[in-house]
């Protein structure tokens, strides 16, 4: 099948206009894939805006033609597409939006391959030296503001999600943008794009013409999430992990939706971090809403987390269904004590730097069969060690879902294959069903071939 594509030349829209001459050469050298493979990648998924396909290896290959190209010029660059998707051009000329997602692509694997990469200022072997890397990239990306009130809400939830949680969504946004909350999601469609759908009214009811909606997302994932056309600061992370800890980090509340694999994924690592001894004290509003007919999804994901985590990780959120109004009320009141937390102990009201976060969540974990075969999944462990390996499975079944190098892994060598104690796979392997069968793992429409067997 043939798809409508577009060559173009694209000027920048402030986000970045001049580049070295070696990062220009490195960009632009394709003959070991490595950064113009990454870059050309990246690219491709934001162009890709606005479309309902959530696989990135369909999407590289029904645009294998694709390229992009960066023209050096006295007055900075340019830079040319050909073979780019249609959709993101009106009538000859590319989306503003979509155009300023391309340069902040073009922003921050720069900055990454130059500032960050094989410098010695970052020791990203330690978890002081990961927690101020990712400082320094959202930085960098202009997404930490300092001098402002808390007001960040960290909005996590599925991207294949049903017409009414999808309307839930953006009655939550909406909630919380009355109370001039911003809002800051995984950047793709779903529960990722319906809280800041919300939010614009709000806010527009409210006469705040500034309001800021934060994508954030990781080369992995952003070609199944292409980001929605409502984010106005979209920030590539270096993977997953980065991705995570940027969310905890810059988030005064965190807000989840029904959602699958993924979306437990981000449950996992917010409760590993929070049941860290050293983060007993620390307040972080965690609440899990949706409508009436996603309360079974949350007493399958409450029962998962007390059987295997424990009634400790079960206080540390709130389940609240059906009721935008208290969740945004509880949203206030919990920010509220955060500003005062952080008032009281001098820590940074645009970045949480008290939160002890271990190696266990921060060193980016591979999906391959033989390092998913071999997680240490059992309750010989402190709860929150055991909460660092459980996400590395779902990170693992989300890559077999969606990533181009995780089908690819599949396609070649078969399921991953999960093992472990009894009384850890059993509640795994009925959540995992239950996402199945709620249709979770896949856009509407899809059939869903599982990437993962369970070995008990």
């Amino acid at each position: 099948m043939k798809y409508d594509v577009v060559d173009a030349v694209i000027s920048p829209e402030g986000r970045l206009d001049i580049l070295s001459k070696q990062e220009v050469n490195q960009l632009l050298d394709t003959s070991q894939g490595g950064l113009y493979t990454l870059f050309r990648n990246c690219s491709l998924a934001v162009l890709n805006c606005g479309s309902n396909l959530d696989d990135g290896k369909e999407l590289l290959e029904r645009y294998q033609s694709f390229a992009i190209r960066i023209i050096q010029q006295e007055r900075g660059i340019k830079l040319e597409v050909k073979g780019a998707p249609a959709h993101a051009f009106v009538d000859g000329k590319m989306i503003k939006g979509i155009n300023e997602h391309l340069f902040a692509v073009l922003r921050d694997i720069v900055y990454v391959n130059d500032k960050i990469n094989e410098n010695l200022y970052f020791d990203l072997h330690s978890s002081e030296g990961i927690t101020n890397a990712v400082f320094h990239i959202l930085r960098n990306a202009k997404i930490l503001q300092p001098k402002t009130e808390p007001n960040l809400v960290v909005c996590w939830g599925g991207h294949s999600i049903s017409r009414a949680e999808y309307d839930y969504t953006k009655e939550i946004g909406y909630a919380l943008g009355l109370r001039g909350f911003d809002i800051c999601t995984g950047c793709g469609p779903g529960a990722m794009k319906g809280p800041m759908k919300g939010a614009t009214i709000g806010h527009a009811k409210q006469r705040i013409n500034d309001g800021h909606y934060i994508g954030i997302t990781e080369p992995g994932i952003i070609a199944a999430e292409s980001p929605n056309p409502i984010v106005n600061d979209l920030v590539i992370m270096p993977d997953i992990e980065k991705r995570l800890e940027a969310f905890i980090r810059t988030g005064h509340a965190i807000v989840v939706f029904p959602g699958g694999v993924g979306t437990a994924e981000e449950i996992l690592f917010i409760l590993g971090v929070l049941l860290h001894p050293d983060n007993t004290a620390i307040p972080f509003p965690l609440i899990f809403t949706g409508p009436e007919n996603s309360k079974a999804y949350f007493e399958e994901i409450d029962r998962f987390i007390g059987t295997t985590l424990g009634s400790q990780a079960q206080n540390r959120y709130k389940i609240i269904v059906d009721d935008p109004e208290i969740v945004a009320r509880e949203v206030q009141q919990g920010i509220g004590q955060v500003r005062d937390f952080r008032k009281l102990h001098g820590d940074a009201y645009y970045y949480n730097w008290l939160l002890k976060t271990e190696l266990e969540f921060q060193n980016p974990f591979t999906p391959t069969h033989e390092n998913m075969r071999n997680l240490e999944l059992s309750k010989d462990q402190e709860p929150h060690l055991l909460a660092a390996n459980l996400r590395r499975v779902f990170s693992g079944v989300v890559a077999g879902n969606v990533k181009e190098e995780g089908l690819r892994a599949i396609e070649q060598y078969g399921h991953f294959e999960i093992r472990g104690d009894k009384k850890i796979l059993e509640p795994m392997d009925s959540l995992l069903n239950s996402f199945v069968a709620q249709n979770r793992m896949k856009l509407p429409g899809k059939k869903y071939t599982p990437c993962y067997q369970i070995i008990k």
